[in-house]
């Protein structure tokens, strides 16, 4: 099999993708995947680092406002589908699937003209500009949230089939992951806070407060924060300011790697509320605070957030209510009860779709007619 995955701007487009990608060679060790995103885009540092090869087309949004960056928006808009026709038709994919993001929008329509079976998947509860604009073309439109439907006109395309995650979220136990960190015993609780993957500033502000006004003095508490590669230097100098240095129970880290292994170990995960953040923190039936970011297309992270809290999984916080230690407030009323833990992790778990990567695997075999179906 032959599959082309296309997807980027954001993590939480492309790690679907590559969880996608990777289950199919998980089925299909011989299958070749080729990545098509833009130049400049975190999928390139992801899909090298998961060993997948990448072309890119390049194309960006219209800003809504008059703006001179406009004119090279309108001639990329004109450009990108013929690019992106001459990778389709160079590596002659089985089926195109797409994952979100400006750059999935030329490479799906361009395969959909050309008879190639297509899909695209939307992890957030309120669909993108370009899922919105492919969902007549494509063959299949997959959803993380069954709220987004409301948002789209093609219902006969509409699976609703959860958000692919890699394998290696609910891999280990919470008991295994504390042991593993060396934590076991030695705490009776363990936050994990970060804003993303480039940092959010409201985030670490609120986060690295939490940590001088509330945990600072309570040894049995661990609470470890990642602040973002932007945000790094101006966190670390707020770090020192706050007097958290050598405090052994506050760790500052600007990235977390073994991002599975934290939060299987973590009792309250404070976080964002991006699709795929969403959908570990449900797989893992971790107790939240959700801070959605304000700054992104339709509010979706307020959408996705709102979801959830309603669902009784999750203490949802906009960035303005980040003030008269609020933060600190919501925390200790986590802190000082086990039982609304566990309810908030139940509740949060009824969103998760541990099926969601064998149900795609079975949609890209019945689209394709090639492969045999996933029976694990």
């Amino acid at each position: 099999m032959r599959v082309i995955m296309t997807g980027g701007g954001t993590g939480g487009h492309v790690n679907p993708a590559i969880a996608i990608a990777n289950t199919i060679k998980r089925n299909i060790p011989d299958a070749e995947i080729l990545f098509v995103g833009t130049a400049r885009g975190i999928e390139n540092k992801l899909t090298a680092a998961e060993g997948y090869p990448i072309k890119h087309v390049e194309i960006k949004g219209f800003k809504r406002s008059l703006s001179p960056s406009n004119i090279k928006a309108a001639y990329l808009a004109f450009v990108s589908p013929i690019k992106a026709k001459k990778i389709v038709k160079e590596f002659k994919p089985d089926i195109v699937i797409g994952t979100g993001g400006y750059v999935c929008w030329p490479v799906l329509v361009a395969a959909s003209k050309m008879g190639i079976p297509t899909a695209v998947h939307e992890s957030n509860a309120y669909p993108g500009v370009a899922v919105r604009k492919l969902q007549k073309y494509v063959d299949r439109i997959w959803l993380n949230f069954e709220e987004s439907a409301k948002y789209l006109t093609a219902s006969e395309k509409i699976r609703h089939v959860g958000n692919p995650l890699r394998t290696s979220f609910g891999a280990i136990s919470y008991e295994s992951a504390r042991k593993q960190l060396g934590i076991d015993g030695k705490y009776d609780l363990y936050i994990l806070s970060y804003g993303g993957s480039m940092g959010a500033e409201k985030v670490n502000e609120a986060c690295l407060s939490l940590m001088r006004n509330f945990v600072k003095d309570r040894p049995n508490i661990l609470h470890q924060h990642a602040c973002g590669a932007i945000e790094a230097e101006a966190s670390k100098a707020m770090f020192g300011e706050f007097g958290l240095e050598g405090k052994e129970n506050l760790i500052l880290s600007e990235y977390i790697y073994d991002m599975p292994l934290r939060m299987a170990a973590a009792d309250i995960v404070i976080s964002r509320a991006g699709a795929m953040t969403v959908s570990e923190l449900a797989m893992m039936k971790k107790t939240s605070i959700m801070i959605p970011s304000p700054n992104v297309t339709g509010n979706h992270q307020y959408k996705n957030a709102k979801v959830i809290a309603d669902m009784g999984g999750t203490v949802l916080l906009e960035e303005k209510e980040l003030i008269g230690g609020r933060l600190e407030s919501e925390i200790e009323k986590l802190i000082l009860s086990e039982e609304k833990r566990k309810e908030m992790g139940n509740a949060i778990s009824g969103f998760a779709s541990p099926d969601a990567n064998k149900i795609i695997y079975d949609e890209i075999i019945s689209l394709t007619g090639k492969g045999e179906r996933d029976k694990k």
